[in-house]
């Protein structure tokens, strides 16, 4: 097939640090490309890809001018290419041009959808539009209004070391922006009671500064509540695979959360709230908990050294791997060529997809 992936313009493709929809974006492009298709990414200028890349200018995304440019660059691209679908991880505004083409085209969202883009959308394009989310329970609310598709987040099994055991003493690992709906101050009350130490790593943003210093650097101690900043591929690998276990105390309806499919890789259990796509990820008892209350989660980290840690490194083999990824697309794409171009066109790309 001949594939344009379009990316938001903020970040590289893959990122240095934070970013976990370029993670996927820059191993759905890559795997693509390994299994022989004609590839094209419209991101940005630094990303590294084996796709053909077309890059974002300096025009500022924020802003109305830069909006119009990055549109018109995707729109351009998709216009001089030939291609058969149009598969975007970007913003749909930037789709707005060619939303009344033809040309199959699939919507990824990772964040929270509203039914008034998804209705607008439709009405412009059609059948020609479908699209796609990383849970079930993040569309619960806009199932009935398009075709939908669920292709779980993946991570590169090969970046991730899978430690069968960990040390007696090991902490807990809470890795994620620092920010109250990512529940870092319910990790360190978590870990407190149960008694075990606590690694927090992630960024703060600007915004969320106050919280940080008001509700979590004062038990930062360097020995029981540790905070060592961002982290990349290396070092997340590390701390994730020393951990007893990953805490995932979130207060809002996460959509999906990479990092539980990162620690899963390590061999790492996940204790996570009861929101978003946590009881998806997470099979209660098996690969972790799933916790409706705070007490819950400190009884599960004092359960979680009783959990196989194989059947975590099982699940994430299983369920969230590169070639789930690249499968769960392909699968998409030939099913949205076979309703746009025909049933035996489809069945050639079927076959080239093997």
């Amino acid at each position: 097939m001949k594939i344009l992936l379009t990316a938001d313009p903020e970040l590289p493709v893959p990122p240095t640090l934070y970013g976990g929809i370029e993670r996927v974006i820059h191993l759905l492009a890559d795997g693509l490309v390994d299994r022989g298709h004609d590839v094209t990414l419209v991101a940005h200028r630094d990303s590294l890809t084996r796709a053909k890349l077309v890059p974002y200018g300096n025009a500022d995304w924020r802003s109305m001018s830069g909006t119009l440019a990055h549109t018109a660059l995707v729109t351009a691209t998709i216009c001089r290419g030939g291609f058969d679908i149009v598969h975007s991880h970007s913003r749909i505004a930037y789709l707005t041009p060619v939303l009344p083409m033809a040309v199959p085209k699939l919507m990824s969202y990772q964040r929270q959808v509203t039914p008034r883009s998804i209705n607008w959308a439709r009405k412009l394009a059609g059948a020609s539009i479908e699209f796609s989310a990383v849970s079930h329970a993040m569309i619960s609310d806009v199932e009935s209004l398009a075709p939908w598709h669920v292709v779980y987040n993946g991570v590169p099994l090969e970046t991730y070391n899978f430690c069968e055991a960990v040390a007696s003493n090991a902490p807990l690992v809470f890795l994620g922006r620092i920010e109250p709906i990512k529940g870092a101050h319910i990790a360190i009350e978590v870990a407190r009671r149960a008694r075990v130490p606590l690694v927090i790593a992630g960024n703060i943003p600007d915004e969320h500064r106050g919280y940080f210093d008001a509700q979590v650097a004062p038990h930062l101690d360097g020995e029981h509540i540790t905070y060592i900043g961002p982290v990349d591929d290396q070092r997340k690998n590390e701390m994730l695979g020393s951990a007893r276990a990953f805490l995932m105390p979130i207060l809002w309806e996460e959509p999906f959360g990479i990092v539980m499919a990162e620690a899963l890789a390590c061999g790492t259990p996940v204790i996570g709230f009861r929101r978003g796509s946590v009881p998806e990820v997470v099979a209660d008892g098996v690969t972790g908990f799933v916790c409706n209350n705070e007490d819950e989660m400190v009884r599960a980290v004092e359960r979680s050294s009783d959990l196989d840690r194989r059947r975590c490194r099982a699940a994430a083999e299983a369920r969230f791997s590169e070639q789930n990824v690249v499968d769960g697309f392909l699968g998409v794409y030939t099913a949205m060529i076979s309703r746009t171009t025909g049933h035996h066109l489809a069945k050639d790309y079927r076959k080239a997809a093997l």
